[in-house]
């Protein structure tokens, strides 16, 4: 058998290296025609050679680079301000700061977790806090579901009980706080001027057993308006359609509305629960105005009052900052679920 030509064979190898080199790299150095022999559909040496070029100058074009001047700066600062402020604050929950001085950061320890947690004062405070979250959030959503249902079977002057309902709202803690310490007045308040008659007169912010409750009523009168709104807007979204089918089936008004209306409510009762939730988590402002001092009382104590004395009236930094780190993860607790629902809904 002869052997074969070696011109022959070096062009072979050549020919296929330069195939493989055309394959790879996508630039032979000139403009001819790469043939593929895979049976793909043929593509030109020069052009492919310029695909990493022309990708970056997709990327310097796309709107991602252009919206960078807009969106990166506030992203820092956020970033910088609030989350690496809380990252500060975990710090110095570990150290042992106290009053003006510099906080020690050689030696970190969870020494102010553990006496938080055998603490009874914070115990008491976090009783309360989660008292004040649960009752005033479920009174907030049944409240508000009732007036928002009422408000949507045609009411008469639906406007003007709408506006009465959601003006409380528009109120700040400090101005509801000073409405309602003077009706909670033991000895001029209008609530006691009424059960007067009966013989009654509570002191309903300086009874420990009551004062909670008084509490959560005033802050149950002021966010009732923003649940009703949620819902109402959540009820006239739903189709007419329901609703006549629900009569059709003879369904009463409440059947109607538990097993048929309330059911597709669901977006409305998490968008309002977590506003709620947050609301009690910061009811600090409205507990300072009501009682004028760092210190509410008895039974009233929670923990973002119990955050702010220890810190700025005891100077306690770490023990105050241990404190709001735990009112941060109660804060996720909260929001987190939310987000996460959010995500599987696609609405994110």
């Amino acid at each position: 058998m002869p052997s074969p030509d070696r011109t022959d064979v070096g062009r072979s190898i050549r020919s296929r290296l330069s195939d493989l080199r055309t394959r790879l790299v996508g630039d032979t150095g000139d403009d001819e025609t790469a043939v593929r022999t895979d049976g793909g559909a043929t593509v030109s040496r020069g052009s492919a050679g310029t695909g990493l070029s022309d990708r970056l100058r997709s990327l310097r074009n796309s709107r991602f680079v252009g919206s960078l001047p807009f969106w990166l700066p506030p992203f820092l600062l956020m970033g910088l301000f609030v989350y690496g402020a809380i990252g500060w604050n975990f710090l110095i929950s570990l150290t042992d700061m106290e009053g003006f001085g510099d906080p020690d950061y050689s030696a970190l320890d969870f020494q102010q977790y553990a006496e938080l947690f055998g603490s009874q004062a914070f115990i008491d405070a976090a009783r309360n806090t989660f008292v004040l979250l649960v009752a005033f959030t479920i009174l907030c959503l049944v409240l508000g579901l009732v007036l928002a249902i009422l408000l949507d079977r045609t009411l008469r002057l639906q406007n003007t009980f709408r506006l009465v309902y959601l003006l409380p709202f528009s109120l700040s803690f400090v101005v509801t706080a000073q409405l309602w310490a003077w009706m909670y007045d033991i000895d001029n308040g209008i609530i006691n001027s009424v059960l007067s008659i009966g013989g009654l007169q509570p002191d309903w912010i300086g009874n420990p057993q009551l004062v909670l409750g008084a509490v959560i009523f005033a802050l149950v009168w002021q966010f009732s308006g923003y649940a009703m709104v949620v819902f109402l807007a959540g009820l006239q979204a739903i189709p007419d359609e329901h609703f006549e089918a629900a009569r059709i089936d003879g369904a009463s008004t409440i059947t109607m509305y538990w097993r048929v209306i309330i059911p597709q409510l669901r977006g409305s009762v998490i968008s309002a629960l977590v506003v709620l939730m947050i609301g009690a988590l910061k009811a600090f402002d409205f507990l300072y105005a009501l009682f004028g001092q760092y210190r509410p009382a008895a039974g009233a104590d929670i923990l973002a009052t119990l955050m702010v004395r220890e810190a700025y009236s005891n100077q306690h930094w770490a023990y105050g900052s241990a404190i709001a780190i735990v009112l941060y993860v109660l804060a996720l607790l909260v929001v987190i679920p939310y987000l996460y629902s959010q995500y599987r809904r696609g609405a994110l």
